[in-house]
């Protein structure tokens, strides 16, 4: 549909020689019509989230071998225990799609990795590594004075050569 401003309209009824009370009546009502409403311009505020790590342990050795896992984020008020619950009913709905009748997900990383973020947003969770990232363990304890730094002048290993 072609789009025009009420000046030219009024331009064009002037042409016309409307009698100048309708055309201000005309003009007041196509502003008032054409006038965006307030409530179309306020979004809700974004919901406040918190991070989740999933970690991969297949085998229930948690601190003895080489881990990964996924970042996701879910609603800050949601416990970080119904993540699994959410990307379970994300895969779900993900299978039920055309997509995904085709090419279903049998797994968490499948799904992480292949499902559309529009399915994790109707469970409420925002997947932020599709990949697996690789899991450091650590016992949180900084060393005292165990770990001796030496600190090395490049400039004069560069001379040397």
């Amino acid at each position: 549909m072609a789009k025009i401003e009420i000046s030219q309209v009024a331009d064009i009824l002037k042409k016309h020689k409307i009698d100048p009370a309708l055309l201000r009546e005309i003009v007041e009502e196509l502003n008032f019509v054409t006038q965006p409403n307030a409530d179309d311009d306020i979004k809700p505020p974004a919901p406040k989230k918190q991070f989740v790590v999933l970690l991969s342990d297949p085998s229930g050795k948690l601190p003895k071998q080489d881990l990964t896992g996924w970042v996701v984020q879910i609603p800050e008020d949601a416990s970080p225990y119904s993540t699994t619950d959410r990307i379970f009913k994300a895969s779900y709905d993900f299978n039920a799609s055309k997509r995904g009748r085709m090419l279903p997900v049998k797994s968490i990383g499948e799904s992480l990795e292949s499902a559309s973020a529009k399915y994790f947003k109707e469970s409420e969770l925002w997947v932020k590594t599709k990949m697996p990232v690789a899991v450091v363990v650590t016992d949180n304890v900084l060393p005292k004075d165990e770990l001796k730094i030496e600190k090395v002048d490049r400039r004069r290993r560069l001379e040397e050569e």
